[in-house]
């Protein structure tokens, strides 16, 4: 079930909503976190109910190992550190065999000249997230910084449904007390109007922004052999747009369908193609999975403490890691270790007191991750230097004929709207994509901005709704295209 699905909107998410207030109108609080547990898990298994015994399994195991870091000890002579050690390496032994299984086989086999079968698993829906989201709640739970949650509260803070899928990656810090709280018990007209707005937008940039990119991207990646200069940087710079809108749309949605609980979930995107260094790109791009990169990884493996050398070596190592979480593949791993050696050259840049205009730094810095998305959005190898090649083909410039390689037929077939030169529409939409991306406020500062009175109504809800959401909803028309991080 996608939250750009008429299904979800119209039915799963109003239906959840009115019967858990219900039931906490009842001062059936239990029954009320029972139901959103459920409603959750069906949620979960709208996609495939196989998946369902394996979040099941994962949330019970680390329940259990939780709970035991915190003091109640499974048995009195394992240590700590041995139950956090089996905790980690079974979570990480989960998420390896259905992710990564295939990948270890197929190098295998290249390296050692073997023809080993691959197992051709399913990789389980948002096993990434709920696995990082648990391991970060076994190391918390080690570091005695979690508190004793009842079984409820904890199944509620891992398959809360508006997170469940692709983040934001919580800490149990911030859910589990307002999980608890008497005072998110009761309906509050004003987070309900500001989660209408905020799922509105989100909305919008998935279905009206990012799936319109997603014409151009999926063409020039996968349906073209060749790509002029033109079409190279129309390709890449499509799936720049379309991969920000996508993903930040999915957050935006999370974030507003959670406030209908009214559940705060932590910022994920902060305007990142207005980062004026690679650093400054990772404080505003997926942050809470930086801050779990930072907390979990970096700083274990020493940070900045143990010298020069080895910070770098740590910066480099955290993103070759996170880049192969994001998928199984040696693309994935070469966006990572282009994220770390960027990050390094800066720290370095900055130990040399060395300073660039403001424009020039922006400039670079969206450039580079420009390019690094080739990488992560190329399925092969080939598909990569296709890209790369088309865009420093200055030779095509010379050429009458822009997008002649292009099939502009099929973009032309998925989207009516275009009755115009194929270079001006492409054009006008990259700008556009500029434009609000690099210009525009983002959504936490239009959310900063949203002003209601003090007693907001149910009438104010009412409007908003009707006026953000309903006829956003009617007159968009949602594909129910599936979000981009889904695949990881």
């Amino acid at each position: 079930m996608l939250f750009n699905s008429y299904e979800f909107i119209f039915i799963f998410l109003p239906f959840s909503f009115f019967i858990y207030f219900f039931l906490l109108q009842q001062k059936l609080l239990l029954g009320a976190k029972a139901f959103l547990v459920f409603a959750s898990l069906f949620f979960y298994s709208w996609w495939n109910i196989s998946y369902l015994p394996i979040i099941l399994t994962s949330m019970l195991f680390n329940y259990t190992i939780g709970n035991s870091l915190n003091g109640n000890f499974l048995h009195q002579k394992i240590s700590k550190k041995s139950l956090l050690t089996l905790g980690i390496v079974a979570n990480l032994l989960l998420l390896g065999y259905f992710k990564y299984s295939d990948f270890f086989i197929e190098n295998f086999n290249v390296a050692f000249g073997t023809s080993y079968s691959l197992l051709h698993l399913m990789l389980p829906l948002a096993i990434s997230f709920f696995t990082f989201q648990q391991i970060a709640y076994l190391v918390d739970s080690y570091r005695q910084e979690t508190k004793e949650y009842d079984f409820i509260n904890y199944a509620l803070f891992v398959t809360f449904f508006p997170q469940l899928i692709a983040g934001p990656i919580v800490h149990h810090k911030e859910m589990m007390p307002q999980f608890a709280s008497h005072w998110n018990m009761v309906k509050k007209y004003k987070n309900i109007a500001l989660g209408l707005f905020i799922f509105s937008i989100g909305l919008f940039k998935k279905v009206v922004i990012a799936d319109t990119f997603a014409l151009w991207a999926t063409t020039g990646f996968d349906h073209t052999t060749v790509l002029g200069f033109y079409e190279a940087w129309a390709t890449s710079l499509s799936y720049t747009f379309q991969l920000y809108f996508d993903f930040s749309g999915y957050t935006d949605m999370a974030i507003g369908a959670a406030l209908l609980f009214n559940i705060k979930l932590p910022i994920n995107f902060f305007s990142p193609y207005k980062a004026l260094s690679i650093q400054d790109f990772w404080r505003r791009w997926h942050i809470t999975l930086s801050r779990f990169l930072k907390d979990y990884i970096y700083i274990p493996l020493g940070g900045n403490r143990k010298g020069s050398v080895r910070t770098y070596a740590n910066l480099i190592t955290t993103f070759i890691l996170g880049g192969l979480w994001h998928g199984a593949g040696w693309t994935f791993l070469f966006w990572g270790l282009l994220h770390g050696l960027a990050l390094a050259i800066h720290r370095f840049w900055k130990y040399l007191g060395f300073k660039i205009p403001k424009i020039l730094a922006w400039f670079i810095t969206f450039q580079f991750v420009n390019v690094a998305w080739v990488f992560f959005r190329a399925k092969e190898w080939e598909d990569a230097l296709k890209i790369l090649k088309g865009m420093i083909d200055i030779q095509s410039l010379k050429t009458l004929e822009p997008f002649k390689h292009i099939d502009t037929e099929r973009v032309l077939a998925l989207n009516t709207f275009i009755e115009f030169n194929i270079l001006y529409y492409t054009s006008s939409l990259l700008i556009l994509g500029f434009v609000i991306s690099t210009l525009l406020p983002n959504t936490h500062q239009l959310r900063e901005k949203f002003h209601l009175k003090k007693e907001t109504s149910i009438f104010d809800v009412l409007f908003i709704g009707a006026l953000l959401g309903f006829a956003l909803i009617v007159t968009v028309a949602s594909t129910g295209s599936e979000f981009l991080y889904f695949n990881f």
